[in-house]
């Protein structure tokens, strides 16, 4: 058994769960979570999709008062980007279909399209029914 945990638009969800319906795979966990990647949260013009267009321009922090951000000119506030973490638990042998399909649904070729992370797991246990591994998954 794997895990695979996506993370992915806020947008693509609804297109996402389908496509995990599709294929017979529609147990998931969704969260709502914020971060940002290797552009550090500055994505606000490829972002519109995602965020409203004044979101970028009204969100004013200010740096927490520390030896550090008193001495240092800090070049920009880091903006973290909201989207939804899935995870999903599935049998080794349609990861690659998992995968792929995820791809397919959520690659917009710009960036902020997500992540996706494979790990293994040990094994499962459905706690109603005392059910283990793959009848757990299922």
């Amino acid at each position: 058994m794997k895990e695979i945990t996506a993370i992915i638009r806020r947008d693509k969800l609804p297109e996402t769960k389908k496509a995990m319906e599709d294929l017979g795979y529609p147990s998931l966990t969704i969260q709502s979570v914020e971060g940002r990647g290797r552009q550090k949260g500055a994505m606000c013009a490829e972002m519109d999709s995602e965020l409203p267009e004044s979101f970028c321009t009204a969100v004013k922090l200010t740096p927490t008062p520390s030896s550090y951000a008193l001495e240092h000119t800090l070049p920009k506030v880091a903006l973290f980007v909201p989207k939804r973490l899935l995870t999903i638990v599935v049998p080794d042998d349609v990861v690659t279909k998992i995968i792929k399909s995820l791809i397919r649904v959520n690659q917009t070729g710009k960036a902020g399209d997500g992540k996706i992370f494979v790990s293994p797991i040990d094994s499962a246990l459905r706690v109603r029914t005392g059910e283990t591994d793959g009848e757990a998954i299922a």
